[in-house]
């Protein structure tokens, strides 16, 4: 009998979304979900090994167990309500491939994993004509095969923090014209520590985050702060240090630009644990990371030691397994550690050889390189932790990092998500997208993103137009 047309929807589930994001099976809200019995194959044949992709497989595998035994429903050609672990309400019925399907006459190949679940869409399809089938993948070609046979298709957007990445939390904001006239009623001013608060309060205040840094360009006084604290329409206003002074260097870099001074302040304040940098490639990311890190590190003393790593995510073709030991075997991707070391290192002219080559090995000394693939477990104490590269890393990956923290770990993520490398990602799923959308406003936490290169004019041009 046909389905009704209030019927939900059916979603046939190509295995690339589970092996994707383990949960999607519960992402669908009331409406069901079909997996054909080839799909529960491909996870059977991706779940041997520690990658990401064969714990997925394997947690996939643990969900449907769950929901298959603890169903009270004895015939599972009726569906099985989904149920989440301590949920009570099911999020939709799941739908297994119980009986052979007739063959149907596809111009493609039947051994294909993919023409096959094409093939059970289109038999769906024409058994519940009124009923709305979709195929979700992750698949581009699939999809495109789907669309071509008539089936619907979709992509899998329930990972996306973000539709659009313009609309990305940026850490910055330009305040109006007349800020003062509007805010700056009855405004109190004081010194604290050294620095300047003001303690503002107008419409504007409520949109504010805490560490969020706002400027007005007034001529020859431009005021640059950060929102120190927040409490419905008033804030308090903290001017920030001008790390664009020589006199306040850090390891002898200072700030080339409004963004790199915001930068160094998030950087070099120890109250601070979580710190997002975005930006284009030579916007100075790592080479201001590296020096609040050793300026922090060896001068004063915060923190034990400088633990770097990154996804080793190739360009272009692989070049094979690296011999030696984990550090050496990382090497080749700490290229921008390297290159950025020599321009740190180049900054004493006063030394001479021998200091600089002293200064080279303290320093080499308390930088530590580790692999992401030994990170599960381990916790850092007093460690300045930078997670470079951070753009191809997945929200599950970035929560197993960002949780190695102990206490006194600050942790600073560099990315640019319009340099994504791995698979499946976007810029809207990106882990560094998740991160810095959640952690906005969190008080020991900050972003910005970085917007000029600072590297060469070949390097800002190219970024431009190519």
């Amino acid at each position: 009998m046909a389905a009704p047309r209030s019927a939900p929807k059916l979603f046939v589930l190509d295995t690339n979304v589970l092996l994707h994001d383990p949960t999607s099976l519960f992402q669908f809200e009331e409406h069901d979900v079909f997996l054909p019995m080839v799909t529960i194959e491909e996870l059977d044949n991706n779940k041997k090994g520690m990658t990401e992709v064969a714990r997925n497989a394997r947690q996939v595998s643990r969900f449907l167990d769950e929901i298959i035994t603890h169903s009270a429903q004895q015939d599972i050609t009726q569906g099985i309500p989904l149920l989440r672990e301590g949920s009570v309400t099911p999020t939709g019925t799941l739908f297994l491939q119980t009986l052979q399907g007739s063959k149907l006459d596809l111009p493609l190949a039947d051994e294909k994993a993919d023409n096959q679940i094409l093939g059970i869409a289109l038999e769906l399809q024409r058994t519940q004509p009124r009923r709305s089938v979709i195929l979700v993948s992750k698949d581009i070609n699939m999809r495109i095969k789907a669309r071509a046979l008539g089936v619907e298709a979709e992509d899998y957007f329930n990972d996306k923090v973000l539709e659009d990445s313009d609309l990305l939390y940026t850490g910055c904001r330009e305040l109006p014209d007349d800020f003062w006239e509007t805010h700056g009623k009855g405004v109190q001013s004081w010194q604290e520590q050294g620095r300047t608060l003001y303690k503002v309060e107008g419409p504007l205040v409520p949109s504010l985050l805490l560490n969020e840094f706002v400027f007005l360009e007034q001529g020859e006084n431009p005021f640059h702060a950060r929102v120190k604290e927040r409490s419905g329409s008033m804030a308090v206003l903290e001017v920030v240090r001008d790390f664009t002074s020589q006199r306040n260097n850090t390891w002898g870099i200072v700030a080339a630009n409004r963004e790199q001074n915001f930068a160094l302040n998030l950087l070099m304040n120890p109250d601070l644990d979580f710190v997002t940098l975005l930006g284009q490639a030579g916007t100075g990311k790592t080479l201001l990371t590296l020096a609040a890190g050793l300026m922090q590190t060896l001068e004063h003393k915060i923190y034990s030691e400088i633990i770097m790593t990154r996804v080793t995510v190739p360009v272009g073709e692989d070049i094979g397994f690296l011999p030696g030991t984990e550090e050496e075997k990382m090497t080749p991707w700490m290229g921008a550690l390297e290159d950025n070391l020599d321009v740190l290192n180049k900054g004493d002219d006063e030394a001479g050889d021998w200091g600089r080559a002293a200064t080279r090995d303290l320093i080499r000394s308390r930088i530590k390189i580790k692999s992401l693939n030994f990170m599960r477990g381990r916790t850092f104490l007093n460690k300045f932790l930078i997670i470079d590269e951070a753009q191809n890393l997945t929200p599950k990956q970035m929560k197993t990092l960002i949780t190695r923290a102990g206490p006194g770990t600050k942790v600073v993520c560099l990315g640019n998500i319009a340099q994504i490398d791995t698979p499946y990602l976007t810029e809207g799923s990106s882990g560094i997208t998740y991160v810095v959308d959640r952690f906005k406003g969190w008080v020991h936490s900050g972003h910005v993103t970085l917007q000029r290169g600072e590297r060469s004019r070949l390097a800002d041009y190219a970024a431009e137009v190519l």
